[in-house]
């Protein structure tokens, strides 16, 4: 039986440390897939054609700007209201479940752009798996909607889970009053459970993307031996592509990776261990995964680089006037 562990306090200065980390994390965060939102979403406005790649993009940064929200309401909640002495508040709990959720569509979203690169990369011999990649590669906003409609249903799975248990395990602390350490193991079991289900929810997509980011590696291997074979040059624009779309999905794999095993380390930190140093840490981990994926995102796509690099020509050029201007002053006209 699980027993409460000596309570120690945060000191303030690593309190506000974290808040200010927090907030940086979170300006960033929203920064990088804002700007991947709206640069796709002028377009859409200005009725320009969006390629598949960049209907993947929107749908994933708005599901990223979801999850950095998230993310800084649960550093708030963890530093102003929630009590070691009762780890398992409701609203901590709620915050919890919607960031897997969240997560969770992001992650049929990247599985999606993988899908996409192995479509428009790999170079298929087999019949099937030629005819296959033609009718991904045509049926990406069909996919798109079949992956939102997926995440819509796993919602509604993970959220009656976890409303029901919630109502379970309050109803049983009702008949049981009498034990609060008891009270407190139910509602911990009850919550891990939900965690549990909102984690196995996300495995079909995760296998698919690690079944087409394969394929990518495979091919990138057979092209390779290929250029060897060929002593082509490395200005190879095949070799290209399957470099930006791996570098894509490697950084996508390990920061999800280390993101998903952050938010379950955080899980025992607060409820056995009562650590808020340390599920701030883990906070702080998962809050910075988002944002280095969407760097690679923006660094690996043309169209999001030539609007960065359109937005720092402005940016320099106003910044050239400016200092001309404050240089040679304006004279007053003598007629």
């Amino acid at each position: 039986m699980v027993t409460l562990t000596h309570i120690v306090s945060v000191p303030s200065e690593v309190r506000n440390a974290f808040l200010f980390f927090s907030v940086l994390e979170f300006a960033v965060g929203i920064l990088l897939n804002a700007f991947i939102f709206l640069v796709n979403f002028r377009d859409l406005v200005r009725r320009q054609p969006l390629s598949h790649c960049d209907l993947v993009l929107l749908s994933l940064s708005l599901t990223r700007l979801v999850l950095h929200g998230l993310l800084f309401l649960k550093a708030i909640q963890l530093t102003h209201f929630q009590r070691m002495k009762d780890p398992l508040s409701f609203s901590y709990q709620t915050i919890i479940v919607l960031w897997m959720i969240v997560h969770q569509a992001g992650l049929w979203l990247t599985m999606c752009l993988s899908l996409l690169y192995c479509s428009k990369i790999v170079r298929f011999s087999h019949a099937f798996l030629l005819h296959a990649a033609s009718w991904i590669s045509r049926k990406i906003p069909q996919m798109l909607l079949g992956a939102m409609v997926l995440s819509c249903v796993c919602t509604l799975l993970c959220l009656w889970d976890f409303f029901s248990g919630s109502h379970l395990s309050a109803v049983t602390r009702l008949l049981m009053n009498n034990s609060t350490e008891l009270n407190l193991n139910i509602a911990k079991l009850s919550f891990f459970h939900s965690f549990l289900f909102c984690s196995l929810a996300s495995i079909p997509s995760f296998l698919l993307f690690l079944v087409s980011s394969g394929m990518l590696v495979f091919s990138l291997g057979r092209h390779m031996r290929m250029m060897r074979a060929k002593t082509r040059g490395s200005g190879d624009p095949s070799l290209e592509a399957h470099t930006r779309a791996l570098r894509s999905l490697v950084s996508f794999f390990c920061l999800y990776v280390l993101s998903l095993c952050a938010a379950l380390f955080s899980i025992p930190l607060l409820m056995l261990w009562h650590s808020k140093v340390g599920v701030m840490v883990c906070i702080g981990i998962m809050a910075a995964c988002p944002s280095g994926h969407a760097v690679i995102l923006i660094s690996g796509n043309a169209k999001l680089r030539r609007a960065v690099d359109t937005i720092l020509l402005w940016a320099k050029s106003s910044f050239k006037v400016r200092v001309d201007h404050k240089a040679y002053p304006r004279t007053p006209d003598l007629c």
